[in-house]
């Protein structure tokens, strides 16, 4: 196991023989999306997300970019990109770590323990810290609404065009309607 590309190999294929649904991107294994379910007995609970991963090709030595496809609402993930801020991902990633340490352990921990005092999502954080009620509410509507099975497989990997449909639900403005509907 002295090569990164056959750590990699090894760490994708043991993710695949998992629970995890696993689909390539461009037939490599430096892309890919996998199917990720919210930890039992959490606001997540029940919602589905795809989540990106890509291998840089230094992995294992440099930790893989995550994240999630379909919309969540948490303070420690960008709603508009996807992107996670998880420090033993982005700062403190060891070689000793691997892919099925990413869906078994530090996803569902940051579902569990969202950190509001380190957020990539403001409004996340700042409902959070302010109104929990409220928080845990739009958290539930949000995996009703973005996080089904269903919105997984119709989403892409390229998603701007739904969020921009989603965004144009919400807003009702005439305006979104003169621009007429998005190109998919």
């Amino acid at each position: 196991m002295s090569s990164p590309s056959k750590r990699r190999e090894m760490d994708v294929m043991k993710l695949m023989m998992s629970d995890y649904n696993v689909e390539t991107i461009n037939d490599g294994l430096n892309e890919f999306n996998v199917e990720f379910h919210g930890p039992k007995e959490s606001l997540y609970e029940g919602g589905v997300w795809k989540i990106r991963v890509e291998l840089p090709d230094a992995y294992p030595y440099k930790s893989p970019s995550i994240g999630f496809v379909n919309k969540i609402f948490h303070p420690n993930v960008d709603e508009l990109s996807g992107s996670v801020c998880l420090d033993v991902i982005n700062q403190s990633w060891s070689p000793m770590f691997d892919l099925l340490n990413v869906f078994e352990v530090f996803l569902p921990q940051l579902l569990l323990y969202p950190n509001p005092s380190d957020p990539l999502n403001g409004d996340a954080a700042s409902l959070m810290m302010k109104d929990r009620k409220q928080y845990d509410q739009k958290v539930k509507e949000y995996c009703a609404r973005y996080a089904k099975k269903e919105n997984i497989a119709n989403s892409k990997s390229d998603d701007e065009s739904g969020e921009e449909e989603i965004s144009d639900e919400e807003s009702g403005s005439s305006e979104d309607e003169i621009a007429g509907p998005v190109d998919p």
